[in-house]
């Protein structure tokens, strides 16, 4: 409710008010258009042609663009979907940089076992890139990859998202261990 003496103040202060003459100016109302980002559609449009008609290089040939990765015979592919969609915790991690292939073999060994053994079921495994390697060739990357594909604890591998090593590292899935005396 409005207090009668605010109102009396009101009108006494606005007793003399008249509105303004008509300017003669048009209004056009609403708003105007958003900006065109026109750099960065240009941007987006050299990018598709560049990867539509640029040069293949041999590294492209070689990888093919996709990731690597391994899913064990007979399971979900959605299990290696959830994996590289980080839906597992990762739980522990080695690093094998600066090994040579049989330290880097018998320590990934231990290590996988050792996991099992504590129920542990998603785990990193840094490889490095290889850029300290003679002729910068990734050597344990190669192997680090065969190994695990081997192994029948291993459910799934996919390399790991920038953030946690990308081409240096993978994430892997380890089947779950059973407890004792069961089958």
């Amino acid at each position: 409710m409005i207090d009668p003496d605010d109102l009396a103040a009101f009108r006494a202060a606005v007793a003399d008010a008249r509105p303004l003459p008509k300017s003669g100016r048009v209004h056009l109302g609403g708003q105007p258009p958003a900006p065109r980002p026109l750099q960065h559609l240009a941007d987006e449009h050299a990018a598709l042609r560049e990867s539509l008609h640029g040069p293949i290089t041999l590294q492209d040939r070689l990888e093919g663009g996709d990731e690597p990765s391994y899913l064990h015979t007979g399971l979900a592919s959605s299990v290696l979907r959830d994996l590289r969609r980080s839906r597992w915790v990762i739980q522990d991690e080695i690093d094998l940089h600066g090994l040579n292939r049989e330290e880097a073999r018998t320590l990934l060994a231990g290590f996988l076992a050792n996991s099992l053994k504590h129920g542990i079921r998603c785990v990193r495994v840094i490889h490095g890139k290889g850029l300290g390697s003679p002729g910068k060739q990734a050597v344990l990357r190669r192997l680090v990859r065969g190994w695990l594909m081997q192994k029948s604890e291993i459910l799934a591998y996919c390399q790991a998202k920038p953030q946690d090593g990308g081409e240096g590292a993978v994430i892997v899935l380890l089947r779950s261990q059973r407890p004792a005396g069961t089958r």
